[in-house]
């Protein structure tokens, strides 16, 4: 207790001094706090029995959760042990998944309702939104691993779990300490490969992984964006937005603003996810194979392609490359599950609804969802278009036309993002819709425009 009093009283000290929000410097340093984790593991726990790797991801996870939200780290591990209770009692069937689905995502929901402010808030309920789709993914493969192999898609059956893990696998798996905070996702037969040492050198199976390099590079690059998104700090920010000096600048001058606010947002959860990717790394779980050289890859949690992220011309390029893990999972958890509407435009509107109530109550989170299915419709109308017809097809196929269309395309992704993300991070209607009267509604009157009268 004197060394948690200690802690805390450093880090309020530490906040002062750096201007940082506590509870953010508190994360951060958790994240960070998965290097020397992973080294400890390497050195003394690798290649060890299996429980004494499940007790020590147990342990630790609880160790970063209890250090960032004290006794209210309880409500993960009484999720956990509720829905190993639930797939012990009802098995792989679909009626454990729907009990694990709606007690999940109900607690989530409580958890939102008596938790929720007007503003993004750092509490129990950020991992337990992470661990949320854990445990709910978990439920549907052991569901599969009950069917008919064939009746399964690819990922089905490379995720499928044909009997139950025990109790301390599945907590380990559940609370995998570089994971437990901001993701990223991953299934539990990964972890089972992980823990068996398949990972490793076979020639020496007691010898770590050699991922050190992979797992710093992939550090020095969160650290990067860290120092990016605090440098755009100094220009844009959540409040500048609602600021008078903000609308009072020119209709292209907020745009090109409003870009570099959505920028400045995204590498907040980029720098982040980087920094946990690294540590996962390190700790050797991200195994993904070899090259053609038969170099060792390290990208299995990948959660932002940073090349094409940056290159975005199109915003589906946005969902290949950010926050992979979770669009993964919707995909093959929901979306997939949802053929048979019979109608893929339905099972993305249901795949986009069933994000916002995952992400919380407020009104921003639908209105950014349906952003997100209206631009992704419109893109979609308008490469139809073009690719139908021969005439259009050879405009945009001449060299000069290609670069020009590349680089206005480049300016609308960059600027239309962050227009899509306003409601997503202001979160309450009274702000988000102050931004887009101060920008004459711009992008809802381009993309509605488009969808119901400039379409085929």
């Amino acid at each position: 207790m004197v060394n948690a009093s200690v802690f805390s009283d450093t880090l309020k000290t530490l906040s002062v001094i750096l201007g940082a929000d506590e509870a953010a410097l508190r994360l951060l340093i958790s994240i960070l706090g998965g290097y020397p984790l992973a080294i400890f593991y390497r050195k003394f726990i690798y290649g060890r029995g299996k429980n004494l790797q499940h007790i020590f991801f147990i342990f630790t996870g609880f160790l970063l959760g209890y250090l960032n939200y004290g006794s209210d780290v309880v409500h993960l591990f009484v999720t956990m042990g509720c829905t190993y209770a639930i797939l012990v009692a009802l098995g792989g069937t679909v009626a454990a998944v729907a009990a694990v689905f709606i007690f999940s995502m109900l607690y989530l929901s409580i958890g939102y309702y008596i938790m929720s402010t007007d503003s993004y808030d750092i509490n129990w309920t950020m991992p337990h939104c992470v661990l949320t789709l854990r445990l709910i993914g978990i439920a549907f493969d052991y569901m599969d691993g009950q069917q008919n192999e064939e009746s399964l898609g690819a990922d089905g059956k490379k995720y499928m779990l044909k009997t139950l893990p025990n109790v301390l696998e599945f907590l380990g798996f559940a609370s995998f300490p570089t994971t437990l905070l901001v993701g990223p996702q991953f299934p539990m037969k990964r972890y089972q490969s992980f823990v068996n040492g398949d990972f490793g050198d076979p020639n020496n199976p007691s010898k770590p992984p050699s991922s050190e390099s992979s797992a710093f590079n992939r550090f020095g690059m969160g650290f990067f964006y860290l120092m990016l998104y605090q440098f755009l700090g100094l220009f844009v920010s959540d409040a500048f937005l609602l600021s008078q000096d903000f609308k009072d600048f020119s209709f292209m001058r907020k745009h090109l603003l409003l870009g570099l606010w959505g920028r400045f947002t995204l590498y907040k959860y980029i720098s982040c996810w980087l920094l946990a990717e690294g540590s996962c790394i390190l700790f050797g779980i991200t195994y993904n194979g070899t090259d053609q050289s038969g170099k060792k890859l390290w990208n299995g949690l990948e959660n932002v392609k940073l090349a094409r992220f940056e290159s975005a011309t199109q915003f589906n390029h946005y969902i290949q490359s950010f926050n992979i893990n979770t669009n993964h999972w919707v995909a093959h958890y929901i979306y997939k599950r949802l053929k048979f509407l019979g109608n893929r435009h339905l099972s993305q509107a249901g795949a986009l609804l069933f994000l916002a109530v995952w992400h919380g109550y407020h009104s921003g989170y639908f209105v950014c969802f349906l952003c997100e299915f209206l631009v992704i419709y419109v893109e979609r109308d308008i490469s139809s278009i073009i690719k139908s017809s021969e005439k259009l097809t050879q405009i945009f196929d001449q060299a000069l036309v290609d670069i020009a269309v590349k680089l206005l395309l480049r300016l609308y992704t960059f600027v239309f993002m962050g227009f899509c993300l306003v409601p997503f991070v202001l979160l309450n209607l009274e702000k988000y819709w102050e931004v887009y009267i101060s920008i004459n509604y711009s992008g809802v009157v381009l993309f509605f425009y488009i969808r119901f009268y400039g379409g085929p």
